[in-house]
C-alpha cells in the first residue's frame, strides 16, 4: 500500500483500517510518526506490524538525515523539530525545487524572532488534524486560539502537522542559501519570494492580479 506525503495521522489511519487482507484494529498513531512511501505486507499480517514497519522506516530515514546535515548550518535542533519543519514544508509546495528555500525561509523567519504564520497550521487547529478544510481560509480563521496557528505564537507549532516525505526532511537538513523572509503563491503553481514586506507585498499584488 502507498502513504502518500503529506496526510495526517487520521487520514494514514482510515487507509490502513480500509486496507484489505490486514487483521487487527488499528492502533492509535502519532502525528509525523510514519515515512510516506510504498510498503509490502503479507496477506493476514497485522496492523499493528505494518504501523511499526512504518515507523521504523521513518526512524532510519531520520537518523541518516539528521546524520547527514551540516552541524554548522542553521537548521534545527533535535530531530523531532527537523520532522516537525519538514511537515510544515511539505504543506507549503509540491514543487520539490521550492522545498530547501521554504526552509531557508522558516529558518531566517525564527532567527529573527517573526512568527511564521503559514496558513497549513491555521487548517491543521480548525480541522484538529482531519482535514480538508473545504473551503477556503478566512482573516478571522487566522486568529483562531490553538497552539498550532502560527500566526498568534512564536516558534515552531507543537508537533507536526503531517507526515512529511522523504524530500521534505532533506530539504529541512539542508536550507538553500537565501535571505528571504517571505513567499507568496505565484499563481502557476509555485512560489515567489522576498527578502522584504515591500518586495512581499509586490508579488502580493501581482498573484491578486492574476486571480
Amino acid at each position: 500500500m502507498t502513504i502518500p506525503e503529506g496526510l495526517t495521522a487520521s487520514q494514514i489511519s482510515a487507509l490502513i483500517a480500509e486496507a484489505p487482507f490486514l487483521t487487527g484494529t488499528m492502533p492509535p498513531l502519532r502525528e509525523g510518526t510514519i515515512l510516506p512511501q510504498t510498503y509490502s505486507y503479507l496477506r493476514d499480517s497485522s496492523r499493528q506490524a505494518l504501523v511499526a514497519q512504518m515507523q521504523l522506516s521513518l526512524r532510519i530515514a531520520l537518523q541518516k538525515i539528521w546524520q547527514a546535515r551540516n552541524p554548522d548550518e542553521q537548521t534545527m535542533q533535535t530531530p523531532e523539530e527537523l520532522v516537525i519543519l519538514a511537515s510544515l514544508i511539505e504543506k507549503e509546495t509540491a514543487v520539490p525545487e521550492e522545498r530547501p528555500l521554504i526552509a531557508r525561509v522558516f529558518l531566517n523567519r525564527l532567527a529573527k524572532g517573526m512568527r511564521l504564520q503559514t496558513d497549513p497550521t491555521v487548517i491543521y487547529a480548525i480541522t484538529d488534524g482531519q482535514p480538508p478544510l473545504g473551503r477556503p481560509l478566512t482573516r478571522s480563521d487566522l486568529q483562531t486560539p490553538s497552539p498550532y496557528n502560527t500566526y498568534l505564537n512564536p516558534g515552531l507549532p507543537p508537533g507536526p502537522i503531517c507526515a512529511p516525505g522523504a524530500q521534505a526532511l532533506e530539504a529541512a537538513a539542508h536550507p538553500a542559501q537565501s535571505d528571504a523572509l517571505y513567499f507568496v503563491a505565484n499563481g502557476t503553481g509555485g512560489h515567489s519570494f522576498a527578502s522584504t514586506l515591500s518586495g512581499h507585498n509586490q508579488n502580493v499584488a501581482e498573484f491578486r492580479k492574476k486571480r
